[in-house]
């Protein structure tokens, strides 16, 4: 992930990772199970995080939005 540094002008609040935990659990919910596994995680992720990161102008120049930067970070993100 280090050929991402610099490419995030602001990043997710400590919030945004409260809020991703409790949509994680509903999603799981939803599924009729009781607890999040770290893939419901990778799957609600990008709708809480999309609007909480901001891309920085290096990134915006190589046109990198929001969206594409979290797919990458999720895709090299190894689940355990």
């Amino acid at each position: 992930l280090g050929h991402l540094k610099g490419m995030l002008a602001y990043g997710a609040s400590p919030r945004a990772s409260i809020a991703l935990a409790q949509a994680a659990r509903a999603y799981a919910l939803l599924r009729g199970r009781a607890h999040a596994t770290p893939d419901d995680v990778k799957t609600i992720g990008m709708d809480v995080l999309r609007h909480r990161v901001q891309p920085s102008f290096e990134a915006e120049a190589e046109e990198k939005t929001s969206e594409s930067l979290l797919r990458e970070i999720f895709d090299r993100v190894e689940v355990p």
